[in-house]
């Protein structure tokens, strides 16, 4: 395949996706999903445009098609909502099957039933110091600070044996490598050297003196040829630490903000505690939990999609927030229904690229949902919904402060 950029059109749609008003659907993606065809946008940064593909039924097909490719952005300056592409081109996020996986099955086997049972005894225990010191300093509390902000990164902090004395640089760095004003980039490429850097020094201390913790378990994962180098533990670690906490720390607070500005869906819980998981589920497919788009793939060949030909070497996005809100595939697709029939979501990515580490998510999730609502029957906001602030200044969707009283 000859690898020429997407070329800028003016029939292209310019995206900012910047929309962060509560959690609102953003308008611009509904706009989008109700065209009649595939459309072409403009993001702020790269070099080209892409193609937008809405439909569940579509990103279902791009995100396994093997004539889609994540690895062959590489090298590119593909179009994105960063300055700073977060990605390295060591991530397994960038990798196509089926080099990606023989990565994903040595990672996976730190999040099978077993292991993430025994994590999630930790969990408990961390969620209930966490909020027993909430309830000791009395209310009003900021359910961000108490509990959403520390909890995932806590987690995937001792599941990676991190100290805990760089525990506010990982934080920091997060911020600045997911940040999305045009002046972030310089801050956001050192970010992601210091990141990849310090992992890489863990890396080789793990390999000379191996712990308990998942740096050492990757380090010493298979044999001979099929075992990960010290390049790819490092990128897997810096990507679980931006996935591990980054989703869990923005849904935590996201959910509880649904759930205390929605008394039914509380009481439901409440009431039927058993129905926690599919209740958690509904909201992650609805709660548009990031801005606009992530990674994209390159069209290898030539291929048709919903009426459009694709070129070879066209760059395409995939949009899981609008897969998630597909009327195709979800009855009234913007309601939170806490009786809905399960039907897989795409809040975790799909197919190759899907996340490993959802089995840890969904316990963090359950644990802090579960025990904040058993624990704070009479949980309310401080403060009226419209004077929550929310993160404006990265990709992600969620409120900075959460004020709670009981």
């Amino acid at each position: 395949m000859e690898n020429r950029v997407t070329p800028r059109s003016s029939e292209a749609t310019p995206c900012p996706f910047d929309f962060s008003e509560g959690l609102d659907f953003d308008p611009s993606l509904a706009a989008l999903m109700a065209r009649d065809s595939l459309p072409l946008i403009r993001l702020p940064y790269g070099d080209g445009d892409a193609w937008l593909v809405t439909g569940f039924d579509g990103v279902r097909q791009v995100t396994t098609d093997p004539r889609f490719s994540r690895a062959g952005i590489m090298g590119s300056d593909y179009p994105r909502l960063t300055p700073e592409p977060i990605v390295s081109p060591e991530s397994i996020n960038v990798m196509d099957p089926p080099g990606s996986s023989r990565l994903r099955h040595l990672a996976a086997q730190a999040f099978t039933t077993r292991h993430v049972d025994r994590m999630r005894r930790g969990i408990i225990r961390l969620a209930d110091d966490l909020l027993d010191e909430m309830a000791a300093q009395g209310p009003p509390a900021d359910l961000a600070r108490q509990l959403s902000n520390q909890l995932p990164q806590q987690t995937i902090y001792d599941v990676l044996g991190i100290a805990r004395d760089n525990w506010p640089r990982m934080q920091r760095y997060t911020h600045e490598l997911l940040a999305t004003g045009p002046g972030s980039r310089e801050s956001a490429a050192n970010a992601k050297a210091e990141l990849r850097s310090y992992f890489g020094e863990l890396v080789e201390q793990r390999r000379r003196s191996p712990g308990k913790d998942l740096i050492s378990a990757l380090a010493a994962a298979g044999d001979g040829e099929d075992a990960l180098d010290d390049g790819e533990v490092a990128v897997m670690a810096l990507t679980l630490v931006l996935s591990g906490q980054d989703t869990a720390t923005c849904q935590i607070s996201n959910i509880a903000y649904v759930l205390l500005t929605r008394p039914e869906l509380m009481r439901h819980l409440r009431d039927r505690p058993e129905t926690l998981t599919g209740v958690l589920n509904e909201l992650l497919r609805v709660i548009p939990f990031r801005k606009g788009v992530g990674i994209p793939r390159v069209a290898l060949e030539d291929v048709e999609l919903d009426g459009v030909r694709i070129r070879a070497g066209d760059f395409v996005h995939v949009s899981y927030l609008t897969a998630n809100h597909d009327p195709a595939r979800y009855a009234d697709p913007h309601a939170v229904d806490p009786e809905r029939t399960p039907a897989p979501h795409m809040t975790f990515g799909w197919g190759g690229h899907r996340c490993i580490a959802v089995p840890l998510a969904m316990a963090e999730l359950e644990v802090a949902v579960g025990r904040l609502i058993e624990r704070f029957p009479g949980l309310r906001l401080a403060v009226p919904p419209e004077e929550i602030r929310w993160d404006t200044d990265t990709i992600r969707r969620f409120p900075l402060e959460l004020p709670v009283t009981w």
